[in-house]
């Protein structure tokens, strides 16, 4: 009986639509699953990497050579293994494009970390991104063709540590339940890879004078949508990217077991940002989130003005197929997008129609939800370069609006401009534990502020010009 609901088990996995074809290696594993008395049993005591070599070899057998390998439990990828050759006839690509999709799901990061790790060869020759002496070590960006064999394997996730660090934090509220704070533009929230110290969870441990920490993650956003640390998501959009923390010294029994980061904001956007300090009100901030009653309303700047001065968006968001760091609106059906709904409103209007202050109030919060949606208005956000919003098109709106002796502080201006002008300007919640409504504003940073200023001295002149009749 073991041995049937395991086999059913391993076919399961493998291939829920075809008849099962079974192979030594699976009768190999089935035995085992049936002496150790449960399939859990097994997991515990083989190690994810067998499991994830087992899945390869099976998904990539002769029988199957269409098939990619799978990814274990939880989108890991931790182990897994490609040896594969590629097709005859086939296009030239780069070798880690090609690997990313062959294995279902993975990240081209992810690929170059195992390439990074000499865990890559083609045709049994070890490819390493750094630039070498020719015919020594290859490269990421090596080109494949028709008939090369290919083997990889899937680094480890590396922990990260995040330690305290004295960094001022702009507090907005404190009680001993949770924090608002004012998150200032190019801090990122948590530690990632390339971002390990001056973080904002770094500073949060400071704050509450937690020890040193290793974040890890239950499942990989990154694998999943391919999303960095750059993203407006909310809680509904990575509840299993949270980072889970232990604490360095295990006797210790905190209150605080991690940074309860609830949601984060864009590394270049600034404003508002709750944090948890305990579970309770970690999973009611959560849930909030997830049934959408928490109150967010972003003011941007934005090339150009929408062709209404108000309205609501709903249209999907999906990871950008052309660009893994950029998301964008698709119509249609399509496995990878998720519902979206924005409201906006332009609230000022600059330049003769150059420039507008917009105000956003989110009914869903996807990765760049705000920066997709104003690109699919056709009015990306200043400063906003991956999505369109760029300096030499702020240039050609504002020159042919402006007069000649205002063009010299326009361009200083947007030449100094580093980042998307997105501000979260306010946010309200339930409070977790007293239950009182409880909402926070800012007003935007000094770079943001002076844009505002230069925008309606502008504007101002234009109007007192036209009044005069000059």
């Amino acid at each position: 009986m073991r041995m049937n609901y395991m086999t059913h088990i391993v076919h399961t996995i493998i291939s829920p639509k075809k008849t099962l074809q079974t192979c030594p290696t699976m009768v190999i594993v089935a035995t085992a699953v049936a002496a150790a008395g449960s399939p859990f049993l097994f997991y515990r005591r083989h190690p994810r990497l067998r499991v994830s070599k087992f899945l390869a070899s099976c998904a990539s057998s002769s029988n199957s050579s269409s098939r990619r390998p799978l990814p274990p439990a939880g989108g890991n990828f931790s182990g897994i293994r490609l040896e594969e050759m590629v097709e005859i006839g086939s296009e030239k690509v780069r070798i880690d494009s090609w690997i990313s999709t062959r294995i279902s799901g993975v990240s081209r990061a992810r690929v170059q970390s195992s390439i990074r790790s000499g865990l890559v060869t083609v045709n049994g020759r070890v490819i390493h991104k750094s630039k070498l002496p020719p015919n020594s070590v290859l490269q990421a960006s090596l080109i494949i063709k028709g008939g090369d064999k290919i083997c990889c394997l899937i680094s480890e996730l590396q922990p990260l540590r995040a330690e305290p660090e004295d960094i001022p934090l702009n507090i907005v509220y404190e009680d001993a339940h949770l924090l608002v704070v004012n998150k200032p533009a190019h801090m990122v929230v948590h530690p990632a890879p390339g971002n390990v110290n001056g973080t904002l969870v770094n500073a949060i441990l400071n704050h509450c004078q937690l020890p040193i920490t290793t974040c890890m993650k239950r499942k990989s956003f990154s694998e999943t949508e391919g999303a960095t640390d750059s993203s407006d998501s909310e809680i509904d959009d990575f509840s299993l990217d949270y980072p889970l923390v232990e604490e360095s010294n295990s006797s210790q029994k905190e209150a605080l077991v991690r940074p309860g980061i609830v949601h984060r904001l864009d590394k270049g956007t600034s404003g508002l940002l709750v944090v948890a300090k305990d579970e309770q009100a970690h999973a009611h901030l959560a849930e909030q989130f997830k049934r959408h009653t928490i109150h967010r309303a972003y003011i941007s700047m934005t090339c150009g003005v929408p062709s209404l001065s108000s309205g609501r968006i709903e249209i999907p968001i999906a990871r950008d197929c052309n660009n893994r760091t950029r998301m964008a609106t698709v119509s249609g059906s399509n496995r990878h997008a998720h519902y979206a709904a924005s409201r906006y409103e332009a609230v000022e209007i600059f330049a003769n129609g150059g420039v507008a202050l917009v105000q956003w109030r989110l009914e869903t919060g996807r990765t760049h939800q705000i920066r997709a949606h104003a690109k699919y208005l056709g009015i990306p956000l200043m400063g906003d370069e991956l999505y369109g919003g760029t300096k030499g098109m702020l240039l050609s709106l504002l020159y042919p609006r402006i007069a000649l002796d205002q063009r010299g502080l326009v361009f200083e201006l947007i030449s100094k401009l580093d980042r998307p002008c997105l501000h979260a300007q306010s946010l309200g919640f339930e409070h977790p534990h007293t239950k009182e409504y409880l909402c926070f504003s800012c007003d935007p940073p000094d770079d943001f502020a002076e844009i505002l200023q230069v925008l309606r001295s502008i504007s101002n002149n234009q109007t007192n010009k036209r009044k005069t009749g000059l």
